[in-house]
């Protein structure tokens, strides 16, 4: 029998094989551009195909190990304040992105989001919150601004 986890496996896959199968129809690139309009679209899709099967694979061999639940195993509450927290935090890096920029809004946003999913405890934790928001942004920013060729946005407020 198959799992919730492994119907959203099975549900996100085929959606996205139809997707996948949908972008071989666009047309290629140009002479000027190396890649044509369907690549991105491959890549983002081509990870989603592969972390549907994982999913998939991983409702089916955790439904083979299971045992059943002792009586006294209590399943953990649901979180729904930071689930809209998490949204929150990401319609703000949105609006602030046109007006702060993709650099300084990323950096923000992901040491935001990290203090907000793991609270940092004493200045070592909150070093290292920095530190990986400093290193997700000037990764992405290379990956997009240099190595993509992606324009990204400006701030308004900062030019930068």
């Amino acid at each position: 029998m198959i799992g919730r986890e492994g119907v959203t496996g099975l549900v996100c896959l085929a959606g996205s094989l139809g997707l996948l199968a949908a972008t071989w129809g666009l047309p290629g690139p140009s002479l000027l551009v190396p890649v044509g309009p369907g690549f991105y679209p491959r890549i983002i899709l081509g990870i989603t195909v592969a972390l549907s099967a994982a999913l998939l694979v991983a409702d089916f061999v955790s439904r083979r190990r299971r045992r059943q639940p002792s009586p006294t195993a209590a399943a953990a509450p649901a979180n729904h304040a930071l689930v809209l927290s998490t949204f929150a935090v990401f319609g703000l890096y949105v609006g602030a992105l046109s007006w702060l920029g993709f650099r300084i809004s990323t950096f923000v946003f992901v040491a935001a989001l990290y203090a907000l999913l793991d609270p940092p405890r004493g200045w070592k934790r909150w070093l290292l919150a920095t530190l990986f928001a400093l290193i997700v942004t000037v990764l992405a920013y290379y990956l997009f601004e240099r190595y993509l060729l992606v324009l990204l946005p400006r701030g308004r407020w900062t030019d930068f």
